[in-house]
């Protein structure tokens, strides 16, 4: 390539966009942006999933009964030193 050639302004618009995705710069914010985005998105389907649990408990009637962290119903325990059939 002739020095002509590296004056043209394509040439000059590539060889800065290669310099700037080069640089360490450039490529920790590109890093940073992807992992805040990943992020963004396993919270996005965090919150979906928790509201359409939400709507299937208040469609299904079980919104009444409180549940425990597992998703079942709570029951009664017995007292301490009782036995239940």
């Amino acid at each position: 390539m002739a020095l002509d050639d590296y004056l043209d302004s394509e040439v000059a618009v590539a060889v800065a966009a290669t310099a700037v995705a080069l640089s360490p710069r450039v490529r920790r914010v590109l890093r940073r942006g992807a992992v805040y985005g990943v992020a963004g998105v396993l919270k996005a389907t965090d919150v979906a999933t928790a509201a359409a649990r939400g709507v299937a408990r208040g469609a299904s009637g079980e919104g009444d009964a409180p549940a425990t962290g597992d998703g079942r119903a709570e029951t009664a325990h017995a007292a301490p030193g009782t036995t239940t059939a």
